[in-house]
């Protein structure tokens, strides 16, 4: 298992497959998938696919960089986190609406990274105890984590000044992106649920 850490930069081996990795493997993805529809060949401006490249040795297909990268990633994805077709569809179609030349790419990574961390600190946020929850009641962690979502874009009437700079945000960058609720609620989910396997980081610490 040495090529997983050296490709998620992990010093312990069992903590592959967490959620450090899945978001590693769905920055992948988007820069894959960017490489295949831009036609992008400079891998120096894609650092984690040409991380994920070299260390799993992933051949070029027809010559053209991203496109074995994309089904190889998919494929992770799908396996070791369950995704579905559909999830991968929402991101080709947000790409492809979004990133017409190969300027756009930079500045839509920074976009979704910036949306990332703002809708899962705001979750959490919005969220707190329920979070407490144990792993096994899926059903009800994802019930919540649906209404949080929904709450996110359709509510207005938050009270706490900081939240509602959190929702602004969050909705903006969405505006730029073109997400359904569906695709976000499944990805916060996915993330929330992988962070519960994580050690404390009180564990760690003295």
């Amino acid at each position: 298992m040495g090529f997983w850490n050296k490709l998620f930069g992990n010093k312990d081996e069992q903590k592959v497959g967490g959620m450090e990795d899945f978001m590693t493997l769905i920055r992948v993805y988007f820069q894959a998938a960017m490489a295949a529809d831009l036609g992008i060949t400079n891998l120096a401006a894609l650092p984690d696919l040409r991380v994920f490249k070299t260390t799993l040795k992933v051949a070029t297909v027809n010559n053209k960089l991203g496109v074995g990268e994309r089904s190889r990633c998919k494929n992770m994805l799908k396996s070791m986190y369950g995704m579905n077709d559909e999830f991968f569809k929402e991101i080709d179609g947000s790409l492809r609406k979004r990133c017409k030349k190969v300027q756009d790419a930079q500045t839509y990574l920074l976009q979704f990274q910036g949306f990332t961390q703002e809708i899962m600190m705001l979750t959490g946020n919005l969220m707190k105890f329920k979070l407490r929850l144990p792993g096994f009641m899926k059903k009800a962690i994802y019930t919540m984590t649906e209404k949080t979502v929904n709450d996110i874009f359709n509510k207005n009437d938050f009270t706490d000044t900081a939240v509602l700079k959190s929702v602004v945000a969050v909705r903006e960058y969405n505006r730029r992106l073109g997400f359904s609720q569906k695709w976000i609620t499944d990805f916060v989910f996915k993330v929330v649920m992988l962070a519960k396997k994580e050690p404390k980081p009180a564990q760690d610490e003295k």
